[in-house]
């Protein structure tokens, strides 16, 4: 009998980890009953620190593991450790809110580490089959985790919005995978890569076919245009931290996964994929800075502005030239993970206002409800404004040098065509902002939110606020970050 020798999973411990305490608390959940979830969402958020430090602590370099399907490196790491930021975060901002609603259940916190192990193995897929099972693991605790409010209406509609039209994407996307593998007889990113940079003869118009598939089931993922058409249905009708959580969490997996397929494997056909990605940058551009004007309900509004956040992501990745390598492909890719990091951090602490939104034990979500919150809550209001004119680009503020990251890799790109637009998409965008601090500094006051506002959601406020103001003053540990992570997607 010959010798087989067993594939490494060193470099899929963070994975291992989180699964395995996500079954260690469903069971402890099992045994204890409701009246555990509180104690089940804090081992979770410890469990989901531990694994960051796994993370963080990892081999240096590039590790391949279950025979070469698997990768990690610094590309991998720095967005896993965003997914795992956003992932504790949005546990620890449901505590309150799901208790107020009735709803607190173990089975949340488990949920989101079940998620997030699936958004880790996208992250480090290295084989169009990992990406596929890291994908649809994700996308199954998803699915429950926006129709959590089992008894209403709103909730369980948004589910099955999410779940058909989520499954329509998959459908999409395998037939894509499908196609690469019939044309190019393998499903390995590097076999893959050697075979598009003409290295062996096969049929590049059929990959090519299977490609735009692929990167139509991964712009649903991401709801970049015109894929979005789920994203202001399910994030009004989840439960707000669970729109939250889809703000974050899976949608910076998704964009990794994205930037990682077409760099990767894809990377020699630039000239094909970059006019779709041009595309659909400027219609998720311009899509979400103009469909967010008319909107009158704050979570639809931030689903259009993430709708909008997308296109100005993918600005950097139209940018990263994969031919030429380099700092060439580097800035753009470097662009997208500083986008990533902040629009984290600015999109994380806006959702921790909304869920502030309380008026006699009642969720509110209406823009209306806002008004002369300045006088009502001086704090909250200034802490949303903040928010506020980040995610509008305003300097000093973070969302600024997200932004100038990604409109300077354009330009150098030769690109400037695209980045004229994403400017003039910022300065329309920056209306339906800027109407917000109007509604909170100027219009009459409402009724006063509920009071005191819940210790964890003051925590992410403060932290999250006081980053995105003072980011300037300390942006290097980010960049480097970043920089490091985009250049080792180019160099193996």
């Amino acid at each position: 009998m010959p010798t087989v020798a067993l594939p490494a999973i060193a470099p899929a411990l963070p994975e291992i980890v989180l699964a395995a305490l996500a079954m260690v608390l469903l069971i402890l959940g099992a045994f204890r009953g409701e009246g555990s979830t509180r104690l089940i969402s804090w081992l979770a958020i410890a469990a989901l620190a531990a694994v960051f430090v796994i993370d963080l602590t990892g081999v240096g370099g590039q590790t391949l593991g279950f025979y070469g399907m698997f990768v990690s490196d610094a590309f991998a790491r720095f967005v896993k450790s965003l997914v795992l930021i956003g992932s504790a975060l949005a546990i620890l901002m449901a505590l309150h809110f799901n208790e107020q609603e009735h709803i607190a259940r173990f089975e949340f916190p488990v949920l989101v580490m079940l998620a997030t192990t699936g958004m880790m193995v996208m992250i480090s897929a290295n084989d169009l089959i990992t990406l596929y099972v890291g994908l649809e693991l994700q996308n199954l605790a998803l699915y429950v985790s926006a129709s959590f409010n089992r008894d209403a209406t709103r909730s369980s509609e948004a589910g099955l919005k999410y779940f058909v039209l989520g499954g329509l994407s998959s459908g999409i996307l395998l037939y894509g995978l499908s196609l690469v593998y019939g044309f190019a007889g393998t499903t390995g990113f590097a076999d893959l890569a050697h075979l598009m940079a003409g290295n062996a003869p096969i049929s590049h118009t059929g990959v090519i076919v299977g490609l735009a598939f692929v990167i139509a089931g991964l712009a649903f993922k991401i709801s970049a245009v015109p894929f979005h058409m789920w994203t202001p249905d399910v994030y009004e009708g989840a439960p707000t931290p669970v729109s939250a959580f889809f703000a974050v969490g899976p949608k910076l997996a998704a964009f990794a996964l994205f930037v990682r397929v077409l760099v990767d494997p894809f990377g020699p056909l630039l000239a094909e994929w970059r006019q779709i990605v041009v595309f659909i940058s400027i219609a998720s551009m311009i899509i979400g800075s103009v469909a967010a004007i008319a909107q009158s309900n704050i979570k639809r509004l931030m689903a259009y502005s993430s709708i909008g956040h997308v296109g100005y992501a993918l600005i950097g990745l139209a940018a990263a030239d994969t031919l030429a390598g380099g700092e060439a492909g580097v800035a753009g890719i470097r662009g997208v993970l500083v986008y990533l990091a902040i629009y984290l951090v600015m999109t994380v602490g806006a959702w921790a206002v909304i869920l502030c939104m309380r008026r006699q034990g009642r969720g509110l979500e209406d823009i209306a409800d806002l008004s002369g919150l300045s006088r009502t809550h001086p704090i909250l209001a200034f802490a949303l404004a903040i928010f506020m004119f980040s995610l509008a680009g305003l300097p000093p503020t973070a969302g600024f040098f997200a932004k100038l990251y990604i409109f300077l890799a354009a330009i150098g790109a030769n690109l400037t065509g695209l980045a004229v637009i994403g400017v003039v998409t910022s300065v329309v965008g920056a209306f339906y902002y800027f109407r917000i601090v109007k509604v909170m500094y100027f219009d009459e006051p409402a009724a006063a939110f509920d009071a005191p506002l819940a210790g964890e959601l003051k925590g992410v406020l403060v932290v999250t606020a006081l980053v995105t103001l003072f980011f300037f003053v300390l942006p290097g540990p980010v960049i480097d970050a970043a920089q490091t992570a985009a250049r080792s997607l180019f160099v193996k």
